[in-house]
């Protein structure tokens, strides 16, 4: 499944990864190593011994372990679907206790990410922290400054298992480059995965055909695409309602965004990127985004944007896409599933479909990426089991993606898929949905679909249904079939054009303070000037007040990081 927990994304994305919720558990991972078996009891209250060989060891008698958790609606909804299990007591924490040896005990257990945050900031004012404790990276430096954490290097370097490391590196080092302070690696990364935040161009089919235009190969081709979508009565109504690009107030984001967009002009408006002399700078305050902002100004001159655009929040222009009155969105891979499957259920004929990023030159489009992975386990200084936490990992990784995988149990298809939100530690292999559609394509194109195993095979399932009449399905044909959009996320991996942000450590002083105000400055000085109440020219006006408004301050920051992390 992929997995958001950002407040604003949550109720957004329950719903939107429908077409990926399954897809945790694939074994696509073929090198899947045997848990570490070095390790050592840390006192006397505990042994640790081998269950059979190459088996993770037991604490016996065993040990607790103090958590903190949080809980939703979606979360209680699984629950109610696995009679007998609670967020205390359920399969996960049965497995550890009976593989491991280790039980939890919550220190608290909030309702929603509002109240977790809330609790949480009362925890580390007071500095009443539980043993094992997962937080974010600005949470992360202030434990590691408080001195309340405990450096894990040696610790995961002696009890990760191979096939552990393997996983956590999937998509590079930048998890534990953002999880290493002052040169001590001081959590352990929840990893998510990054590649998977791509950005790519959606376009009605249907209506490319309708209106008889072919496929986009360049930006200036989906520039025709937005003016006859918006002007040649796509609908057939004889009224000109639709909308030729569709966006939403807050200009980027998964849906409806604009990075895609400005990555066509090679802009980079919401990442850290080198400059010319390889310094860090912020790609909103660059001259190819001065660019992009003046094509999008000439766009809603002629009438292609949405005129609401600066009040509709991400489910008005979800509506406006489920009503059939859009065709071209700049997004993310999930939006099949949401909100475009909802417009299929209400048009059949409405068929879309992922491309590439489209370049104004010559010069290929890269997508702007972030790091995924925004969680990290910490372990507090006087924990008596560290290792504990590693071991953990090493089982829930091996119990869902490794040789002895048992999908059905813990990752199940079906009414029970979110049990993995059932355990603590959740970390996620960075190409798994990229690895269970080469899994597909590989089973179709060799006519061997009825050996797929795991969340490839439920997946596969799926498509085979909506092409066999069920429409309910499409979505997951338009993300995992041979030309779905993850072909096209092959492509971005195979020509490496994913633009990932250089920064991705905990943020800076500065930016704790000033992040506010400057995204405010940016986003209204950007709407204003797509509608055109600022000239074009304002744009250099606020690449200094920017700069003012604390700026310069914190690229001077950045690159203090940049240079002492290399």
């Amino acid at each position: 499944m992929r997995r958001k927990t950002r407040a604003a994304l949550i109720t957004i994305t329950c719903a939107a990864t429908l077409m990926i919720s399954a897809c945790s558990g694939a074994k696509n991972i073929n090198n899947a190593g045997s848990p570490n078996t070095q390790a050592t009891p840390q006192d006397e209250g505990a042994s640790s011994t081998l269950t059979q060989e190459g088996a993770p060891q037991k604490y016996d008698p065993p040990i607790e372990i103090s958590l903190v958790g949080v809980t939703d609606d979606t979360l209680e909804g699984v629950l109610a679907k696995l009679p007998g299990e609670t967020f205390e007591k359920n399969r996960w924490s049965k497995l550890y206790e009976d593989q491991l040896g280790i039980k939890f005990k919550y220190n608290w257990i909030a309702k929603g990410p509002d109240q977790f945050m809330q609790k949480m900031n009362v925890s580390l004012a007071s500095g009443d922290v539980p043993e094992f404790i997962q937080v974010g990276v600005r949470e992360l430096k202030q434990l590691q400054e408080a001195d309340l954490i405990m450096e894990l290097k040696d610790v995961y370097e002696q009890y990760a298992a191979p096939f552990t490391k393997e996983v956590l590196m999937q998509g590079g080092s930048a998890p534990f480059d953002a999880a290493t302070i002052d040169g001590k690696l001081m959590g352990i990364p929840d990893t998510r995965s990054s590649i998977d935040m791509a950005q790519f161009v959606w376009v009605r089919t249907d209506w490319l055909q309708k209106l008889n235009l072919p496929e986009p190969k360049t930006m200036q081709d989906v520039l025709a695409i937005a003016e006859a979508f918006a002007k040649n009565d796509p609908d057939s109504n004889q009224k000109e309602d639709t909308v030729g690009l569709l966006l939403q107030k807050d200009l980027f984001g998964g849906f409806a965004g604009l990075e895609g967009f400005f990555n066509g002009y090679h802009a980079y408006p919401t990442i850290w990127i080198e400059d010319e002399s390889g310094k860090l700078v912020h790609g909103s305050t660059r001259p190819e985004t001065k660019a992009a902002l003046a094509e999008l100004q000439q766009m809603f001159k002629k009438g292609l944007l949405d005129k609401e655009f600066g009040v509709k929040d991400w489910g008005k222009a979800a509506e406006t896409a489920s009503a059939g009155k859009v065709g071209l969105v700049y997004g993310q891979q999930w939006l099949s599933a949401w909100p475009f499957q909802s417009n299929h259920d209400n048009d059949l004929n409405a068929v879309w479909k992922g491309y590439p990023l489209m370049s104004i030159d010559d010069k290929p489009a890269n997508t702007e990426i972030s790091l995924g992975t925004y969680q990290y386990w910490a372990v507090r200084k006087d924990a008596k089991y560290p290792e504990a936490l590693i071991k953990m990992f090493n089982t829930y990784i091996e119990k869902n993606w490794g040789e002895t995988a048992e999908f059905g149990t813990y990752y199940l298809p079906g009414d029970a898929e979110g049990a993995w939100k059932l355990s603590p530690v959740t970390p996620e292999p960075a190409n798994k949905n990229l690895d269970q559609y080469l899994a597909i394509v590989e089973g179709i194109q060799n006519n061997k679909t009825a050996e797929l195993t795991g969340d490839a095979k439920v997946v596969y399932d799926k498509i085979a249904a909506y092409k066999n009449g069920d429409e309910k399905q499409w979505s997951w044909a338009a993300g995992y079939d041979v030309d779905g959009v993850y072909s096209v996320m092959k492509q971005y991996k195979d020509t490496e054009r994913f633009m990932m942000n250089k920064f991705v450590g905990a943020p800076t002083a500065t930016m704790a303070e000033k992040s506010s105000t400057l995204g405010k400055l940016t986003n209204e000085t950007f709407t204003r000037i797509i509608l055109g109440d600022l000239p074009i020219d304002a744009f250099d006006t606020f690449v200094q007040d920017w700069s003012k408004l604390g700026g310069e301050q914190i690229t001077n920051e950045i690159n203090e990081w940049y240079k002492s992390s290399k």
